[in-house]
């Protein structure tokens, strides 16, 4: 275990903020499932009291009186593949789990609790031991995409937050001609910050509208004449045709200009400067305004920094552009590489026999989506 792994600035897949949920859990008489994934630390007030006893803001099962162990099955509103996960106990003293162990499973659409307890399950956390009151952390390496987890408590207790920390890996089938490259739910990601002293610039990428200023990205106030500026990878190399600066909620710290940049990083350093290309010039900005721009330069790219002048904060960002058909085969052949075998099979069973859809999974990982047979290569579109 780690007190500060490098894979927590990963997006955590098994947020409510990008769509997760908690279908199951075999008990909650203390405190609901539901909070594992709420996106803010865990709280607590030591009046707080229910008619159950003490209210914790995590989920809490009852004190096991027979032989077992409880557990919560979280779906991700992002699959990917995990690199770790977070356990949190906050506030949880007395009444933490000894140890706790995490499973995952990759499953064709939208299944129903009854389906997911037949589904394959992979051990990719082991049994292990927690601490009260504390963030406990485990690398995964598993490496391949999942669709839910499903985190088991020995015997009982109670748990204030349990993150899980990966790189999103999307649906290639569901991704439209046009969508947004900028989304972390499309696997977008912020690489580069100038400044996040108030909140984290991932929130530009959330899904939704923001709520309240909060759910931003906000700076600190600048005193020098430098600017402040976010650099985001985009889902996968593209072109970007439309951008949306939403300032939502900022009406006295909202930023007076912006501007957009763009390289592909593929054949060029994005430390160069020279190699960067304007896509959006310093253009004014209004407060609490969602604002919308036709972008120059349609040409692919790889990373888009967008520079605030001179600081101030944003509620979301948009880059709405398309791939190019080759760059689509890339992500898919990625997100078929990274099934589990039996959702490889599910997916392939669709197009073809099971004998043959056994041997095609079983063959990957394949490096060129060429050597599929057509009916798949339809998948990829």
């Amino acid at each position: 275990m780690s007190e500060s792994p490098d894979f927590v600035t990963l997006p955590d897949l098994a947020c409510r903020s990008l769509g997760s949920g908690v279908p199951y859990a075999n008990d909650e008489l203390f405190a609901e499932r539901e909070n594992l994934i709420k996106p803010e630390p865990a709280v607590f007030s030591t009046e707080d009291f229910g008619h159950k006893g003490k209210v914790y803001d995590g989920w809490e099962t009852r004190r096991r009186r027979e032989p077992g162990h409880d557990f919560a099955v979280v779906r991700f509103g992002a699959p990917g593949i995990v690199r770790g996960v977070v356990i949190d106990t906050a506030w949880f003293k007395g009444n933490y789990p000894p140890f706790a162990s995490v499973e995952a499973t990759s499953a064709e659409g939208y299944p129903s609790p009854a389906e997911l307890e037949r589904a394959d399950w992979q051990t990719i956390v082991e049994r292990s031991p927690l601490r009260g009151d504390s963030e406990n952390s485990f690398p995964v390496a598993a490496g391949q995409r999942f669709t839910h987890v499903r985190l088991s408590i020995y015997p009982d207790g109670g748990v204030a937050r349990f993150r899980v920390h990966g790189e999103v890996v999307p649906d290639p089938r569901l991704l439209p001609d046009t969508f947004d490259l900028a989304a972390a739910e499309h696997g977008a990601q912020v690489v580069d910050c100038s400044d996040m002293f108030y909140s984290s610039p991932t929130n530009l990428i959330m899904p939704g509208r923001a709520r309240i200023m909060g759910d931003g990205w906000e700076n600190a106030r600048r005193r020098d004449d430098a600017n402040d500026f976010v650099t985001f990878a985009l889902a996968g190399p593209g072109t970007v045709t439309m951008a949306e600066l939403d300032t939502s909620h900022f009406v006295g710290n909202a930023p007076g200009w912006a501007s957009l940049r763009g390289i592909d990083a593929r054949s060029a350093s994005l430390e160069e400067s020279r190699f960067w290309s304007e896509l959006l010039p310093l253009t004014r900005l209004q407060p609490d305004t969602p604002h919308r721009f036709r972008l120059g330069a349609h040409r692919p790219m790889t990373h888009i920094r967008m520079d605030v002048f001179p600081d101030g904060g944003l509620a979301r960002v948009r880059l709405y552009g398309s791939m190019d058909p080759a760059q689509r085969r890339v992500i898919s052949l990625r997100w078929f590489n990274a099934l589990p075998e039996t959702h490889a099979r599910a997916v392939i069973a669709q197009h073809a026999d099971d004998e043959h859809a056994a041997k095609l999974a079983a063959s990957r990982p394949f490096t060129d989506a060429a050597a599929l047979p057509d009916a798949i290569l339809a998948v990829f579109r």
